[in-house]
This record gives structure tokens, C-alpha cells and sequence, in this order.
């Protein structure tokens, strides 16, 4: 059976899971981990996603994440694909790391997105990677300590769970804590795995029978959340797929828009010039092109005269560059 098509589009919330290959370990020491978690700030920091919750196991990873103008798939496919090279080199290892592609479920927010940070964040405790909650609570390969304040991650977004929790940061904190804690009976929960109108249904044996009596029902692996968002996200992905891409802008067009923005004329920005402010244009330019429109790298390096390597590595340079420009990004690529 071919497998389903990626479900994505911008401000969309996904609970992703990467496991290694065979089960085998993929973080052996915190020097790994430290390197993975450089890389999701990097993509955070650039306004790549927003990140929410994640936690790292020695053989797989949770991220709970929120997509920007860029798609998940490219996010994933630069984080993952970066960590595997630098971890098969560093372990003096060749071949795959992950297994298969990673997986993304879209996430209705009411009522899944609380739910889903206390589940993700608990993981190292389920699994006994950690014996209690209280050290759980300065464990720094979960956003869990983050939330806490124990572990400073700026690039985590924490402002939006915990004003779920209080007014004040510390009674937020003290009340998130508390709702964690609250979680530790409910164990496994695999109805967090996808499968939208089940769920609410009450499990496959449900769904099925209703559709034996015929009555409409809507369940998708990819969608965790009740019939009418599944409903909803499905029409909308239906119509992305039939309708045109998302972003067309021409190559002239967006390079104007930079120039204008950034103070840079359009000869400077897309000739040979080696100005500071030109270079990080130019890498701008190419992050904009390469990792947020998802175009072609070569039809960039024609008109720049450089090599499709040269913009490759301009364009993951440009991440540095994009935060700074991360509300301007959208209307340039208009």
C-alpha cells in the first residue's frame, strides 16, 4: 500500500517522531544530543518553526512543533539529514540513521496541545531514563526544564504554554508542574498517535462498525484531532494539491522587494560585490529562494554566476540572517 502524502501548511501544529534505524540508538552521548538540539535551535532561531515541546531518547525524538511560511518537510529534511552526516563522522559510521522518514501527525490544538507537551515531556520518566519527576525537572534533553526555567532554551517557545497555566510566570510554572505531575498514572497514551475520528469514536472497532451501517465517517493516521477538523484539514490539503503553489514569486521580483528592505541595490545584491552588507543579502536571498519557496538552487546560481554548491551553502548561511527579517519573509514571497 503506498504510503499517504504529508499533511502541512503554515501555522499548522505537528507532533513529529524520528526513530532510529532497527531501533538502534541515535543519541549515545550528550555531545549528540547537544548537536541535534543546536540544529532545531538554528531552524527555531530562523523562524523555521515554532517549537513547543520535544524531548530526546537514546533510540528516538519528539518534537511538538508549529510550521511557518516554510514547510515542515524541508525543516526536517535539513535537521535530520545534517545531524545523521555529523553523527556517521563523528561515530566513524556509514549508511542510514533513522528510520524510514520521520513521522508528522497534525494536531487539533483544543483540546491536544497541553495534553501533548505533558505526554512528550514525560517520556524520559515512562521509559526510565530518569528516576523521578523532581529530577525530571532540570533534565536538559526535554523542554520540559525549559518550561520550568531550569534550563534557559530561548528558542523554545514557553510564553504560550504557560500563560495557560497563571498570569504571573512563577504561579505558571508552579500550575504546569503540577498538571506534569498529574499525568505520571495515565501512562502510554496511544490515542496521541493519529487517527483523527477514532478517537472521539472510541477505537477502529467503532469506526468500522459504523461504516458497515453505512454512517459518514472521517479518520486519517495523519490527524489527531475530532471529525470536523479532520474533515477540514483533508479539504484544505485537498485543495493545496489541486490549486497553485503557495508561493510564485519571480526571481527579480523578490530579489526588488530584499533590495528594498534591506538597503541594497539589485545590481550589488545579485552581482559579485563581497560587501558585508551585500554577502548576507546574497545569503538572505538565497535562504529565501532555497529553504522558504523551495526553488531550485541552480536557477539561483545562473543568475549569481556561482556554483550550485556556492548557493546551497548561502542560503543555509542566510538562516542566521532570517531572523531578523521573519515578519518581511511572507510579504516577500508574495
Amino acid at each position: 500500500m503506498p504510503r499517504q502524502a504529508r499533511l502541512d501548511a503554515p501555522e499548522t501544529l505537528h507532533h513529529v517522531m524520528v526513530r532510529g534505524l532497527e531501533r538502534r540508538v541515535i543519541f549515545t552521548d550528550d555531545t549528540d544530543r547537544a548537536d541535534f538540539l543546536g540544529r532545531l535551535a538554528a531552524l527555531a532561531g530562523a523562524g523555521a518553526f515554532t517549537v513547543y515541546a520535544w524531548a530526546l531518547l537514546p533510540n528516538h525524538a519528539h518534537l511538538l512543533v508549529r510550521t511557518r511560511a516554510r514547510p515542515l518537510a524541508r525543516c526536517m529534511r535539513n535537521l535530520l539529514t545534517g545531524y545523521a552526516g555529523a553523527f556517521n563522522r563523528r561515530h566513524k559510521r556509514v549508511g542510514h540513521l533513522f528510520q524510514n522518514r520521520y513521522k508528522s501527525i497534525v494536531v487539533e490544538e483544543e483540546p491536544y496541545l497541553l495534553e501533548l507537551v505533558r505526554y512528550l515531556h514525560l517520556n524520559p520518566l515512562r521509559l526510565r531514563v530518569v528516576p523521578d519527576l523532581r529530577t525530571l525537572d532540570r533534565y536538559p534533553w526535554t523542554g520540559h526544564s525549559a518550561l520550568l526555567g531550569t534550563v534557559p532554551r530561548p528558542w523554545q517557545e514557553t510564553r504560550t504554554i504557560l500563560a495557560q497555566f497563571g498570569a504571573t510566570r512563577r504561579r505558571a510554572m508552579k500550575a504546569y508542574r503540577s498538571f506534569v505531575a498529574e499525568g505520571l498514572p495515565l501512562g502510554r497514551r496511544p490515542e496521541f498517535q493519529g487517527g483523527g475520528f477514532v478517537r472521539s469514536l472510541g477505537g477502529w472497532a467503532a469506526v468500522t462498525a459504523q461504516r458497515r451501517d453505512r454512517a459518514p465517517v472521517q479518520a486519517d493516521a495523519r490527524i489527531l484531532g475530532a471529525g470536523p477538523f479532520v474533515e477540514g484539514v483533508l479539504r484544505e490539503a485537498t485543495t493545496a494539491t489541486a490549486g497553485p503553489p503557495r508561493f510564485t514569486v519571480p526571481l527579480d521580483t523578490l530579489a526588488a522587494r530584499l533590495s528594498g528592505d534591506l538597503g541594497v541595490p539589485v545590481p550589488l545584491l545579485l552581482g559579485g560585490t563581497q560587501t558585508r552588507a551585500a554577502v548576507s543579502a546574497r545569503q538572505l536571498l538565497a535562504y529565501v529562494w532555497v529553504e522558504v519557496l523551495g526553488r531550485r538552487a541552480s536557477a539561483l546560481a545562473r543568475v549569481l554566476g556561482q556554483t550550485r554548491g556556492n548557493v546551497s551553502l548561502a542560503a543555509q548561511r542566510g538562516a542566521a540572517h532570517a531572523t531578523a527579517w521573519r515578519a518581511r519573509i511572507p510579504r516577500w514571497c508574495k
